[in-house]
């Protein structure tokens, strides 16, 4: 199972890779497939397969269009695409990376991989409503970035990509959903629905392996979190935050208190209260969910 993962990681084409991740998982469940959680696997190069386009660019390469538009929409759409696409490849490796994990841990990673799948599916088909494809417009990288920095430490994969970038996706999906309807775009408010929804089990599921390595080790998760934050220049959290869906996700009172704080005592910056734009956080919303 974890080599099989290893190659749809490594293809190229965002439909193909989608669909063999489905597939790969569905023969998990069946029983169709061996994991072997002691066995380590060399790392190819070129990881992670992707296709030529879309163009990759810094954040501030990306332009800004109004989603009361249906070319500002497709432009959100594409970039939430572009987001999940990159949650597959980030689910995927942590099912072929980190070896010694329980066997459940390689098959809840590789359930989010394709859950990750059919939301990219889900915003193909919608983004192809609007005359486009993936790949038409540019994106960034700032989800498989962290991926990088954290390939040597599961324990710091866990704090920083589900518990901080996809929880990230939980806070931007209300705002960004409530634009959409506002524009009259129900069809697309519909598909964040579904993305938030799985969005708050793949974040819970990150909490709970955060918490089981924490206890493995003998670690506090507080202060382990704060840590690793710092060590591995995790992007700074700002509100505001999905208090509920936090909750769902499995944050502990002392964690959301602490987000409470920080949004109390954040000042926004000129014209960011009024600015609507199509932009993506540079974290996996779930769209919101980066609305992965």
């Amino acid at each position: 199972m974890r080599g099989e993962a290893l190659g749809v990681l490594r293809e190229r084409d965002p439909v193909t890779k989608a669909a063999a991740t489905r597939d790969l998982y569905a023969r998990a469940c069946e029983g169709l497939l061996h994991c072997s959680p002691e066995r380590s696997l060399d790392e190819p190069a070129g990881l992670p397969g992707r296709p030529e386009r879309p163009e990759l660019v810094g954040p501030r390469g990306l332009g800004r269009r109004s989603m009361q538009s249906p070319q500002g929409r497709a432009v959100l759409l594409h970039a939430l695409a572009h987001i999940e696409f990159n949650a597959i490849n980030l689910a995927l490796d942590a099912v072929w990376r980190f070896a010694g994990m329980p066997a459940v841990f390689y098959l809840d990673w590789l359930k989010v991989a394709s859950e990750e799948a059919h939301h990219f599916s889900l915003l193909s088909a919608r983004l192809a409503d609007f005359g486009h494809v993936y790949g038409d417009f540019p994106a960034h990288d700032g989800l498989w970035d962290m991926c990088e920095r954290t390939r040597g430490d599961v324990l710091a994969r866990m704090a920083l990509v589900p518990r901080t970038l996809e929880a990230r996706g939980l806070d931007a999906s209300p705002p960004i959903r409530a634009r959409l309807q506002q524009a009259g775009d129900h069809e697309s408010a519909a598909i964040l629905d579904v993305i938030l929804r799985d969005e708050i089990d793949h974040v819970l599921t990150g909490n709970h392996w955060f918490r089981y390595l924490c206890d493995q080790a003998a670690l506090d998760p507080h202060p382990t979190y704060t840590r690793l934050a710092a060590q591995y220049h995790a992007p700074r959290l700002r509100g505001p935050f999905n208090f509920e869906a936090r909750r769902d996700a499995g944050f502990d009172e002392a964690e959301l208190a602490a987000l409470a704080g920080l949004e109390a005592g954040q000042a926004p910056a000129a014209g960011e209260a009024h600015q609507e734009s199509t932009d993506a956080p540079d974290v996996k919303p779930t769209p919101p969910a980066s609305m992965t």
